[in-house]
């Protein structure tokens, strides 16, 4: 059963751990924060009947008001958006101080919204690394919980590599894989829940332009400076680049979509498109971009802005909102890549 935290707990206490150890001695109690009573209580079972020990946070309103008391390693937070206007202006400063207090502490942060409460729960969270889940299922709550768990174990050991962190990535894909298929067993699709792919907005170009393998667009600079030498090449026409998403897309028409899940290069192909028209590119659009659960493209999201790949461009005009775009690295390489496609069939022509 769920406890409940001690109202006598001491401001001085604030983000006090008294953590429970599990067989291979990592922490094993987990704080679990959501305005809906029947929704903690679900996923204090679920966490139970995996081993862990749950402990009732209580509401929302709890990260706003008073000292806050986190009764474990690992913190689980629910705040979806109700509208369009996105999370409530208070709940977000709520956010913004359990970030803060969360990185200071060492603990792990988990947070669920919805596609119309990412981009700000992004934006507000930028200190605590934490794993953030869109419209979880009963199960994917249960696998973030538990890859925290071995995060933190991890890192007790030693820093991982960037092929580590992409091995990690992959397997935790594979791992949601197998969640959503025990899901479905399990439960039928909820009513009105419109697929990520619904979202996925095609582009249709004026020509045929295959993926690998194509000519460069007329008047196209980076082809020519390739071609001739001068210089390190450019991105091509951002026209070019949305085809070829158009392209990858196609696929799905005529093959399981399953089969070419590669989040990583959808996202740069879709920041270097936006690079050429001078658009800046929100979370939300990104992950749906990917063409994978907003959950696992925002854990592939992460790891390129740590690894240098992408990088967050706040909003001067609104601190609840956060864009991404390609490092000046990334827009070198990706233009290094393009002009290595072009210049064999320019000198062949």
């Amino acid at each position: 059963m769920l406890t409940t935290p001690s109202t006598t707990a001491s401001p001085i206490a604030d983000f006090a751990y008294g953590c429970a150890d599990d067989g291979a001695g990592l922490a094993a109690r987990v704080a679990i924060f959501a305005e809906n009573e029947g929704l903690r209580r679900q996923v204090g079972d679920d966490l139970e009947g995996a081993g862990f020990r749950a402990i009732d946070g209580g509401g929302v309103e709890a990260l706003l008001d008073g000292p806050i008391t986190l009764l474990g390693d690992v913190v689980v937070v629910d705040c979806a958006a109700v509208d369009a206007r996105g999370l409530d202006p208070m709940l977000l400063a709520g956010l913004a101080r359990l970030d803060m207090r969360v990185a200071r502490s060492g603990a792990r942060l988990i947070v669920s919204t919805n596609l119309g409460g990412l981009d700000d729960v992004f934006a507000v969270l930028d200190q605590s690394n934490p794993q953030i889940l869109v419209d979880p299922s009963r199960a994917e709550r249960v696998v973030a919980v538990g890859r925290v768990m071995g995060e933190v174990g991890a890192s007790r050991l030693r820093e991982m590599a960037d092929e580590d962190r992409v091995a990690l990535l992959r397997l935790s894909q594979q791992v949601e894989a197998i969640a959503h298929s025990l899901d479905r067993f399990g439960h039928a699709a909820a009513p009105g829940a419109a697929p990520l792919a619904e979202f996925r907005q095609d582009y249709r170009g004026p020509e045929a332009v295959f993926e690998h393998g194509f000519a460069a667009p007329r008047g196209g600079q980076g082809a020519a400076d390739a071609a001739a030498g001068q210089g390190a090449p450019s991105l091509p026409d951002a026209r070019m680049v949305r085809q070829i998403i158009a392209n990858r897309q196609a696929r799905a028409r005529f093959f399981d979509a399953d089969l070419f899940g590669d989040p990583a290069w959808d996202m740069l192909l879709d920041l270097t498109a936006a690079h050429g028209e001078g658009a800046r590119v929100s979370v939300t659009s990104l992950c749906i971009a990917a063409g994978v659960p907003a959950t696992t493209a925002l854990r592939w999201l992460t790891q390129m802005v740590e690894s240098g790949i992408f990088v967050r461009v706040p909003d001067p005009a609104d601190r609840r909102r956060a864009f991404i775009a390609l490092s000046d690295k990334a827009l070198t390489a990706m233009a290094g890549y393009f002009a290595s496609l072009r210049t064999p069939l320019l000198q062949a022509a």
